[in-house]
């Protein structure tokens, strides 16, 4: 028990003198940060100095509102988050042992974690563990754990990955004609991180399609669309649509010259439809060309509308796979 209580000691110990010198890591790279910043400031300084003699420069007056990373003037912005996270996640820890130790001591009972406390909260309330355990412990079957039949699965976490990249992308996005173009340059160039969110975004939405297609092929192939399994097929065909509906609308949101001139093409084509191609144009340019009021109407269906039907047709599409289980291979 005492070696036990030593290895302890000796873990903890060590733990504290990783984070330390991590810390002071992070501060050395900071301060040599700092340093080489302010040495090249001074020759940009000197240089300007010069400059300055022969013409005067007004210098652009800065809004104070501004966030400094929005300002660029935030270089640094590794040192608090890694401070936050070692002395926050330490701190945190020794609380929880400190409330565990407590807890034990005055109750007299052996230590219950809160994931169980809350299960049995919530079952206790609510019984829900019996529909549940029904819901979640249904077996699969041994030939539909080969990767050809987790198409479907990869489509839906593609979908779920569009869903958060394109929340993220909505913070900073304007669905004008005057700023929409702007703010995907300000996405690309200022913001942290926000040129590798819209490209997840981007390749996320190619690969849904990709999957999806893939998806509707191998259930084709293996005669999964016949009796009784027809609406599952039909529910399929439709995500199909709205899947491909989601790549119109996006298109045109960069609202650059390859945006606007595709979604030229593209509602063309829907206006060249018999009977009711007409129609169809003015519903999708609201107008008899690509305008604001296009981009605007496209923004609102690509976040609003088509997410909400995709959900719907996805859980009615989950719901009869799920009763009617995976078709045999032939």
């Amino acid at each position: 028990m005492i070696n036990f209580r030593r290895s302890k000691l000796l873990i903890g110990l060590g733990v504290i003198l990783l984070a330390g010198a991590l810390v002071i890591a992070v501060n050395s790279h900071a301060q040599a940060m700092t340093s080489a910043q302010a040495a090249e400031t001074g020759a940009v300084l000197s240089a300007d100095a010069a400059l300055e003699l022969a013409v005067e420069v007004p210098q652009p007056a800065r809004d104070p509102c501004l966030h400094c990373h929005i300002a660029g003037e935030n270089k640094n912005l590794w040192t608090p988050l890694a401070r936050w996270a070692v002395f926050g996640t330490f701190g945190l820890m020794f609380v929880f042992g400190v409330y565990r130790s407590a807890s034990v001591w005055t109750k007299r009972k052996p230590w219950t974690p809160f994931t169980a406390r809350a299960t049995n909260w919530v079952e206790e309330r609510y019984q829900i563990s019996e529909p549940m355990s029904k819901i979640l412990k249904k077996p699969v079957p041994r030939f539909a754990t080969r990767w050809w039949y987790c198409l479907g699965g990869i489509t839906a976490f593609l979908f779920v990955v569009q869903a958060l990249t394109g929340i993220m992308l909505a913070f900073y996005y304007k669905p004008t004609a005057a700023e929409a173009y702007a703010s995907i340059q300000f996405i690309e160039n200022e913001v942290y991180f926000g040129s590798a969110i819209r490209m997840i975004h981007h390749w996320a939405a190619n690969g849904m399609i990709v999957m999806c297609i893939a998806h509707m092929l191998r259930v084709f192939i293996m005669g999964a669309y016949k009796k009784p399994r027809e609406m599952n097929w039909i529910s399929g065909v439709v995500l199909l649509v709205v899947t491909l509906a989601f790549g119109l609308t996006g298109y045109l949101l960069p609202w650059d010259q390859r945006a606007f001139w595709a979604t030229t093409v593209a509602t063309d084509i829907a206006g060249s439809i018999p009977a009711v191609g007409n129609l169809l144009l003015i519903f999708m340019r609201v107008g008899w060309s690509v305008t604001e009021q296009t981009l605007g109407r496209f923004y609102g269906l690509h976040i609003f509308i088509i997410p909400l039907i995709t959900v719907a047709m996805m859980v009615a599409h989950f719901l009869m796979v799920r009763r009617l289980g995976v078709k045999k291979p032939l």
